[in-house]
């Protein structure tokens, strides 16, 4: 992968997860995500809309843009190769700590199972290094 996509993977930029919904409309949600071992993993809670999609259709698309340069971003098409369950928060934690700079998941629902979309990146789009214009 490339690194400038690694790095906006692991910064605080909110990556857009599209998925395809059962009458094959899209459907985009803004997540938290980070790339490690060669994956995307994203974390999601059991039985959202994107969850339900994933386990009909494992496709995704993904767009990252950073928070600083909009005109640094990415786009990824890919699979959804393994959902993990993530029902101690370790994964919403690490996420919470690199989007928030806080220890633990603040927003914990009674009930609610968090679970980890790991995503097989198989298509990158990355425009070359673009830096706004203060003209």
């Amino acid at each position: 992968m490339d690194s400038k996509v690694e790095k906006l993977l692991n910064g605080q930029n909110l990556v857009f997860l599209a998925t395809t919904m059962s009458d094959g409309s899209p459907q985009v949600t803004p997540v938290w995500g980070n790339f490690a071992d060669s994956y995307i993993l994203i974390n999601t809670a059991e039985g959202r809309l994107k969850h339900k999609n994933i386990l009909r259709d494992p496709r995704v698309a993904i767009s990252v843009v950073d928070t600083k340069n909009p005109l640094d971003m990415t786009s990824i098409r890919g699979k959804v190769i393994e959902i993990l369950p993530d029902y101690e928060y370790k994964h919403a934690n690490f996420l919470t700590k690199q989007y928030m700079g806080k220890e633990k998941y603040p927003f914990k629902r009674p009930g609610e199972k968090r679970i980890t979309l790991k995503i097989q990146p198989e298509r990158v789009f990355v425009l070359p290094q673009l830096e706004m214009s203060n003209d």
